[in-house]
């Protein structure tokens, strides 16, 4: 049982780690919605322009822990808002076989929250340049 309660002592690897995979799933996201430019601004594609730009610079900022906290308190609204359109507007369900559903999502909300609690951790540009 002391092993895991001496593992504390490697939470900045986990945040790192954290930091990671959150900045490349924001990249990859962001990236997809770039072929929103060539289509009239209108309605929703007007977010995906917003989100398209949004999301990348986010998930940069989470994979160089570049402001940290302040991106993954933009990311988590991103996130909000991403759940509340799937859940109450489109009527996806939580998790579901056939459509996009918005479990994922939760998921996601759920490591920005921590993101923005915690800080980037020791490997970071907010730690190296603000002392966080």
């Amino acid at each position: 049982m002391n092993v895991l309660f001496s593992l504390h002592q490697y939470s900045d690897i986990g945040l790192l780690l954290l930091r990671w995979v959150v900045g490349m799933i924001f990249l990859a996201h962001g990236r997809s919605k770039l072929g929103s430019w060539k289509q009239p601004a209108k309605g929703m594609n007007g977010m995906m322009r917003v989100l398209s730009i949004a999301e990348p610079l986010g998930g940069v900022a989470m994979i160089f822990g570049f402001l940290t906290q302040p991106a993954a308190l933009g990311l988590a609204f991103v996130m909000g808002g991403a759940i509340y359109f799937k859940s109450m507007v489109w009527k996806v369900p939580f998790s579901s076989g056939e459509k996009s559903a918005w479990e994922f999502d939760l998921l996601i909300l759920a490591a920005c929250l921590v993101l923005l609690t915690m800080g980037a951790g020791a490997a970071s540009l907010d730690r190296i340049w603000f002392g966080l």
